[in-house]
């Protein structure tokens, strides 16, 4: 069924509002998981989680994530999507849930007051953000920085001590330099997440701690990714002139 859909090869209308909107208006409030149902992570998930804590869901799209997480008991949580459509079926959808708040909002600028979130939670919303990278291991300028005030968002939003959560296809090697930025004030560690296929790990979660230090060699990652690229090679200094005579010179003494 829906658990099983993996996210298409994502061409670059997804980083459109347009396309959501859409998509939103023919589906309704039909859900829509990317990386599957909360039962697929909820074990790597639960432990970072308390019944109180405010959460914040990113870019909650059609996804049952935010009525699953209040059904388990985590009653406050307010979940935030450009699309207006999706935005009004999910509030028309769960209207008799009062404890689930909606809300239409860019990422990259969060309309709460700092520190007003014990936890963020993100599944499938940031690699919206880099669907357009076609070389993982190049990532362009705008896609970094785009990344970087989303994060800076995020974490201005958390409490000290409150954590962010990110559930993503995206491998360590290409996610955490990202993450890895001393400047969010948090820790990072991840786990792999799979189906219980054996070996079959299909995504990642990523788990930051606000007020707690980075890992020095995560910190080294995150410093690479901000250099500007290395500059070509000068070419070599010209060839001194042919020394031969001196040689022969010296052998003659």
């Amino acid at each position: 069924g829906m658990e099983r859909r993996r996210a298409p090869a994502a061409p670059p209308r997804y980083g459109r509002r347009r396309f959501w909107d859409a998509l939103y208006r023919r589906e309704g409030a039909e859900t829509r998981e990317w990386l599957g149902g909360l039962s697929r992570f909820l074990p790597q998930l639960e432990p970072e989680l308390r019944p109180g804590d405010r959460i914040l869901v990113l870019g909650c799209g059609n996804s049952a994530l935010s009525h699953d997480l209040h059904e388990l008991g985590y009653t406050d949580v307010t979940s935030i999507d450009f699309s207006p459509a999706c935005i009004a079926a999910m509030r028309a959808r769960y209207a008799g849930c009062p404890g689930l708040r909606w809300a239409v909002m860019d990422i990259r600028a969060l309309a709460f007051p700092d520190a007003s979130f014990d936890v963020v939670l993100e599944k499938g919303t940031l690699d919206v953000l880099m669907v357009e990278e076609t070389d993982p291991w190049d990532v362009s300028p705008q896609a970094a920085a785009a990344m970087h005030r989303v994060l800076a968002e995020v974490s201005r939003v958390l409490r000290p001590g409150g954590c962010f959560i990110s559930i993503t296809f995206a491998q360590p090697h290409f996610r955490k330099p990202h993450y890895a930025q001393e400047a969010f004030g948090w820790s990072l560690r991840h786990a792999a997440c799979g189906d219980g296929d054996a070996g079959a790990f299909h995504y990642f979660l990523y788990v930051m701690r606000k007020g707690q230090p980075l890992d020095p060699r995560d910190a080294a990652l995150g410093r690479r990714l901000h250099q500007p690229p290395p500059s070509p090679a000068p070419p070599p200094p010209p060839a001194p002139p042919d020394d031969d005579e001196d040689y022969l010179l010296a052998i003659q003494l």
